[in-house]
């Protein structure tokens, strides 16, 4: 069988990544057979594992409104997967866009939306090397640092081991930011769910992005030196909902903490 046309060469389509089934959770085509039998595994374990993508897809997209309507006009997004609708320049279509990824195919993707768009640009890197991110040739193309920096960190903290300090990054990257900046975070938590999690964690040991759930007092570490804005680190789905009612019931549904602040 031929390769689809947005695959690319030297990865492994036997081993899930974690980008490619988070596509798929998200109705995605860019999937190879191994990410959609990992995440079949996920499914049957939490079967709302697309709702909760979707409620993570959803903070997103609030927390770059409430940034850009504060006066952020450029953004870091740090593993932002392989593109689907509503991509960061699309909710902040007059702002400027670094995308950051080392999946193979998020990258090959991201290319080629992006290859039109001038303030927008994918940067091929892991954040747990931050200078990586932060000396690339597209980061300082597009971005002025002088000025606020939005930091989305959203979904992806958890693919980040203990022993690889995530805190540490986060400082690194909240240090290099001018005053003004901003995080937006949402991270999977072991808290309410901790059986069918540690299943979970099992399954993506044996993938390109093995995860390290945190429970909330843990996730609250990574927020250190950021001023967070009402309603402080909670569920994703109470972060400032659209509607009143969207958090209406048990909100640990969602399996995701979510957060923003301010450098002051």
């Amino acid at each position: 069988m031929n390769d689809p046309d947005w695959a690319v060469q030297n990865i492994d389509p036997n081993q899930p990544s974690a980008a490619r089934m988070y596509d798929y959770y998200l109705g995605g085509s860019h999937n190879f057979a191994s990410d959609r039998q990992a995440a079949a595994k996920v499914l049957e374990l939490l079967p709302d594992a697309p709702l909760m993508a979707q409620a993570n897809r959803a903070f997103l997209h609030r927390s770059v409104r409430f940034l850009v309507d504060a006066g952020v006009k450029q953004f870091i997004d740090l593993g932002s997967g392989i593109p689907t609708a509503g991509n960061v320049h699309e909710v902040a279509p007059d702002s400027t866009v670094v995308y950051v990824d080392m999946d193979p195919v998020a990258v090959a993707y991201s290319e080629s939306i992006l290859s039109d768009v001038d303030r927008a640009g994918i940067v091929h890197a892991d954040i747990r090397r931050p200078g990586k991110v932060l000396e690339s040739p597209v980061t300082r193309e597009l971005l002025d640092f002088d000025q606020p920096i939005g930091l989305l960190a959203v979904a992806v903290l958890h693919f980040v081991a203990e022993a690889e300090d995530p805190a540490g990054i986060m400082a690194t990257f909240r240090e290099a930011l001018p005053a003004g900046s901003a995080l937006a975070l949402a991270h999977v938590t072991l808290d309410e769910r901790p059986d069918e999690m540690a299943r979970i964690k099992s399954i993506y040991q044996s993938s390109a992005n093995p995860t390290t759930f945190r429970t909330q007092d843990e996730i609250s570490g990574l927020l250190t030196g950021w001023d967070l804005v009402d309603p402080g680190l909670t569920w994703v789905v109470e972060w400032r909902p659209d509607w009143p009612d969207d958090a209406d019931g048990n909100s640990a549904w969602c399996g995701n903490y979510g957060a923003v602040g301010w450098k002051s």
